[in-house]
């Protein structure tokens, strides 16, 4: 009986050597390729000092487990966990960052892009955001003493276990910039990563294609993979994908490997990976929040735009909205991470938000299609809160019952960029306003409800 118990234990404490040594095997990438690939974009495209980015971004566990550093002779960031999994991320002016996975990095470094030849500046005599200017004067119906307080709040630290981690906070009013703070060591030149708020920029790229004629919303999505016959994935559109409805198996989870971390920190082509889902679901039968659709809809723009690929964004979207800080990373294919890698500072973000207040049209220019903002705004029926709409998040409340919303609070025309770690663009119609908030925060260290409601009640309707 003794050497039975023996044995048994001895299995036991194998299966779990095995297990954890498997685990490590698919976690330790992921962990090594996140810190690369986050010091270098933090380093090269914000700016920041590379100690300063291992100390927060990279502080804590699991990520503390890795060794990251910086190597400035061929721009690029290293990371490795005990030794292993090493990881590096190479920096291209005007592309960002991009982690090396599956292709070498000779050939990576070939790729030949073209941005605009032409470089955009905003005049300092002209109003933000057509300028840079910020006029002293604001409107007298606005409570601004109750404003700055309400602002300055989201900065304050009550909870040192459950820091806040405030960096900007961009107040937009009427179409005017009426208050911005910042918290130390970040200004309004601080380009800072949106995480899945690049998920509403593909938005806009898909409409752009389809003002053009050349994608439509309810036609299948043109993903050879899917047409060959009897590929039941052949009916999702690109309806289907915005809204988060396509069926296809995804695990969006970020705590361990899963399909949305081994996309991000694991593959060449993320589109092609995330395309390569089988169904789970019948499209529009159920709605699932994933990265994954993301990163096709950002494959199927690469695929519908000319050899001006890498000019497309910024010809047709960012120059004319003045972004002049905006930058979307690449994956190792070339294809834009759409649903996660764009950098823009407080302000930009800001003016992105702004053209979805003015229903796509700016400075007198429509640029996104007609009823395009209110088709990203409208709750798809799988979100049974009426949380999201098209690569938007919404405030809607479910059907029968508003009252059951993320932020009870706030109105429900509210829609939103969010991000990883308390990334938030705001659009309120009602209050015409925007609101950028960008930190350093896990979620439900920051009361985005109660930020909401004392910033709108400075405003008039």
């Amino acid at each position: 009986m003794k050497k039975l118990l023996t044995r048994f234990f001895l299995l036991v404490i194998l299966i779990i050597l095995i297990y954890g040594l498997s685990y490590a095997w698919r976690a330790f990438p992921i962990i090594s390729g996140y810190g690369a690939k986050n010091l270098c974009s933090c380093t090269y495209v914000s700016g920041r000092t590379p100690e300063s980015v291992i100390k927060n971004e990279l502080g804590a566990f699991p990520l503390s487990l890795g060794t990251f550093r910086i190597d400035q002779s061929d721009s690029s960031a290293h990371g490795e966990v005990f030794g292993l999994a090493a990881k590096k991320a190479i920096y291209r002016k005007g592309l960002g960052c991009t982690l090396i996975s599956e292709i070498n990095e000779s050939e990576m470094r070939s790729l030949e892009y073209k941005l605009p030849d032409s470089i955009i500046t905003l005049s300092d005599t002209v109003d933000w955001p057509l300028g840079t200017t910020i006029p002293d004067s604001v409107n007298s119906a606005i409570n601004m003493k109750a404003l700055k307080k309400a602002v300055g709040k989201a900065f304050q630290e009550p909870d040192k276990e459950h820091p806040q981690n405030t960096r900007a906070v961009v107040v937009i009013h009427d179409g005017k910039l009426i208050l911005e703070q910042y918290a130390d060591g970040y200004d309004s030149t601080t380009p800072q990563m949106g995480w899945s708020m690049t998920k509403s920029v593909t938005n806009a790229l898909i409409s752009l294609l389809i003002k053009d004629g050349k994608l439509h919303l309810y036609q299948p999505a043109p993903i050879e993979l899917w047409k060959a016959e009897g590929d039941a994935r052949g009916i999702i559109t690109i309806d289907h994908l915005l809204r988060m409805s396509s069926g296809l198996e995804w695990e969006e989870e970020y705590s361990g490997p899963s399909s949305a971390t081994n996309m991000l920190f694991k593959q060449a082509d993320m589109g092609v990976f995330a395309a390569g889902f089988p169904l789970e679901n019948p499209p529009d039968t159920k709605w699932y929040y994933s990265s994954g659709t993301s990163n096709i809809l950002s494959l199927i723009v690469r695929q519908n735009v000319n050899s001006d690929y890498y000019s497309f964004a910024y010809e047709r979207l960012f120059n004319k909205l003045g972004m002049t800080s905006a930058v979307i990373e690449p994956d190792a294919s070339g294809v834009y991470v759409g649903s996660s890698y764009m950098y823009a500072t407080p302000r930009d973000w800001a003016k992105f938000g702004l053209l979805y207040l003015n229903d796509g049209v700016w400075n007198g220019e429509r640029i996104l299609p007609e009823g395009w903002v209110k088709y990203s705004s409208t709750p798809t029926p799988g979100a049974k809160r009426g949380e999201y709409g098209a690569h938007f998040w919404l405030n809607a409340g479910a059907v029968g019952d508003p009252s059951d919303r993320w932020y009870p609070d706030a109105p429900t025309d509210i829609f939103s960029m969010n991000g990883f770690e308390g990334q938030r663009v705001f659009i309120v119609p009602s209050k015409k306003a925007v609101i950028v908030r960008l930190g350093l925060t896990k979620r439900g260290d920051f009361d985005f409800n109660e930020f909401l409601k004392e910033v709108l009640n400075t405003l008039p309707d």
